[in-house]
């Protein structure tokens, strides 16, 4: 079904605040595809207002043959089972669909993203939308995973019954967007239903069943190779196997695959400071660009080819739909802590971050869960520890180091991944049945079938979340950089470095700059675990981002050593104390830092984000405070049996 051309003049360019279409739809039904179609990933996102809810817009394009280009908005709301909500991203949906979102007015018009393979089901919401009164349509998704398992409806015929528009696409591959174009350009002309449905359940039934009756609904037979492969992976034994050995080989091709990379990258920065200080004449101004920036941003940028390799993988695995499966699975393991598996799918998005990892508990109805996992999420390994893991196992673990076949150093960072999954666990239940308490609810999540992703699916995704890193880089990480360049070359040392050979003479400027004093002020609390005041400053900075480590390294050894900032870290030795002249990165330093960094809680953005989703300082002084004496405990005991172990 298509709209004709509406306006009778020339070419007309639609305002798109006038023509605002918000998209509805269950999880998974394929909405946030479609909406990338629509916008060609045209698109702002936000917080709508009040509220940490993640709101994404965009503009839609259709081009009519006799009268130009005509704009319209769309609005790709949270995934929503119901309008009668139970978590937050549902309250959400049901408020602004109802105008009722403060600063926001309800759409001109609804499309509401179906998944046809399950359409009984989802005809719930297209009931709940088509009461609101609104003009309403109705995308059909995974029409062509109909076809091929047996199934069949007639849109027309469909869409005769509901009395309203109805099209069918395929998102993968762009088919069928044409005409929904045409559609959304001129909600004004949809045709609407002519007898809402009934709010009673017996007659809401009989309605459901006519209106699959004369579209000629016939469901599709159960995906067979779907279901022969979850035989698999979501048996108890065999799926955990699975689990185990999928995330092992990401961890592998990390090291393998990205290294070369990374010696390439980090070649191109070592080359580039010193090329960029030669060629500017003021000696401080020189320090500031080539060490503070340069170096500093540098420092973390050579970690990217890891991290988007990450970011590749999970994307992947998301769109084959291994993912969802991963949820089911250890939903039995959350069901030992008292949480469900959306706590996991929580969780696993504290992968890439743990920010958009607690704003990912909105979808849990219970607020007691939502805090739970909230004060557990901030241990699973983001991905702004992995530069920080790769610098120090690489300190640790020699890089040519096997176990058979196997890379020591991938098994290094199977296990840190391991211990922050496994210790988010604990916590969780810790949190759940020792201090907030609660029932567990049901858990419910629409199993998507195996796909071949598209390759442009996948990239976009990864491209999201590396965009996320290096804008991180672009701002937090530099701002941080030339921060502490600052702070660790002033004050000024001039009469005293007279004379000096230049590698000296930043040394002892370094020494004795407020950097300094600052790391030594706090270097009694952590001289324990045998953190020097270098060390210290390392993990202030860290406190604005985890990567700012790597690049505070970096800025502080390469005052040793400018030529090999890598091999000057490597080689540092405590310059005062009791252990002056000792290797400052032993083994059982490295181990306890690394630990340190599995529990602590050096990320101000989350501590912010988890102020916004509790609406309380409460709750970030507590995961502030819990997770410091955690992280200071767990490395002091890692220490000393590292030291025990070693001899």
């Amino acid at each position: 079904m298509t709209a004709p051309c509406h306006h009778g003049g020339g070419a007309v360019s639609v305002d798109p605040d006038q023509v605002r279409i918000a998209l509805v739809g269950s999880p998974n039904a394929g909405k946030t595809s479609v909406f990338n179609q629509l916008t060609g990933m045209r698109a702002r996102t936000g917080n709508y207002p009040g509220v940490t809810v993640t709101r994404s817009v965009g503009t839609g394009r259709y081009r009519c043959r006799h009268h130009g280009v005509h704009k319209f908005t769309v609005e790709d709301l949270p995934g929503a089972y119901s309008l009668h909500p139970v978590s937050p991203d549902e309250k959400v949906v049901a408020d602004l669909l109802h105008g009722e979102l403060p600063g926001i007015p309800a759409p001109d018009a609804v499309a509401v993203v179906v998944d046809v393979t399950v359409l009984e089901r989802s005809l719930s919401l297209v009931a709940q939308v088509l009461a609101l009164g609104k003009p309403t349509m109705v995308v059909l998704t995974m029409t062509d995973e109909l076809n091929a398992r047996g199934g069949h409806l007639g849109i027309d015929r469909f869409s005769a019954a509901l009395g309203i528009p109805v099209v069918g696409v395929i998102a993968s591959r762009g088919k069928g967007f044409e005409p929904l174009r045409a559609l959304l350009s001129a909600p004004h002309s949809w045709a609407r239903t002519p007898i809402p449905p009934p709010r009673d359940d017996a007659e809401f039934n009989g309605w459901v069943a006519s209106v699959l009756a004369a579209g000629e609904y016939r469901a599709p037979e159960p995906d067979r190779r779907s279901a022969r492969i979850d035989r698999i992976l979501l048996h108890p034994l065999y799926g955990s196997l699975v689990f185990v050995a999928v995330m092992f080989l990401l961890f592998q091709m990390i090291f393998t695959v990205a290294a070369p990379l990374q010696e390439l990258i980090e070649v191109f920065f070592g080359w580039l400071g010193p090329l960029v200080g030669d060629a500017i004449p003021n000696a401080s101004v020189a320090g500031l660009v080539s060490s503070g920036i340069i170096g500093g941003v540098g420092s973390v940028l050579v970690f990217i080819p890891q991290i988007v390799l990450l970011f590749l993988l999970i994307a992947l695995l998301e769109n084959i739909g291994y993912m969802a499966r991963a949820a089911f699975l250890v939903d039995r393991i959350m069901a030992t802590t008292g949480l469900e598996g959306r706590a996991f799918v929580a969780m696993l998005s504290s992968v890439a971050c743990a920010v958009p990892g607690i704003m990912a508990t909105r979808t849990l109805p219970s607020s007691r869960d939502r805090i739970a996992t909230t004060m557990a999420a901030p241990l699973m390994p983001c991905s702004a520890r992995l530069p920080v893991y790769i610098l120090l196992i690489g300190m640790l673990v020699d890089p040519d180091s096997r176990w058979g076949p196997l890379s020591v150093q991938g098994l290094a960072m199977l296990g840190l991944y391991v211990l922050g999954g496994a210790s988010a666990m604990f916590t969780a239940w810790v949190f759940k049945s020792m201090v907030l308490g609660g029932d567990l609810l049901p858990f419910y999540m629409e199993m998507p079938p195996y796909r071949f992703p598209s390759a442009k699916s996948v990239l976009l995704a990864m491209w999201d979340s590396a965009k996320a890193f290096l804008r991180k880089a672009g701002t937090i990480i530099l701002a941080t950089s030339i921060a502490l360049w600052f702070l660790l070359n002033l004050p000024p040392r001039t009469d005293e470095i007279a004379g000096m050979d230049p590698a000296a003479a930043t040394a002892y400027v370094v020494d004795n700059s407020y950097a300094a004093s600052l790391g030594k002020f706090v270097e009694p609390l952590f001289a324990p675990l045998g953190f020097d005041w270098r060390i210290c400053v390392g993990l202030i900075g860290a406190l604005a981002a985890r990567e700012v480590f790597v690049a505070t390294m970096g800025q502080i050894f390469a005052a040793g050593d400018p030529e090999s900032p890598a091999d000057a870290v490597r080689t540092a030795v405590f310059t005062s104390g009791p252990h002056q002249g000792e290797l400052l990165f032993t083994a059982p330093t490295t181990v306890a830092l690394l630990v340190f960094f599995v529990y602590a809680l050096l990320c101000m953005s989350t501590v912010a984000t988890i102020r916004r989703e509790t609406n309380s300082w409460k709750w970030p002084a507590v995961a502030l405070g819990y997770m410091f004496v955690l992280a200071w405990l767990v490395a002091f005991v890692a220490r000393y049996v590292t030291i025990w172990l070693t001899g």
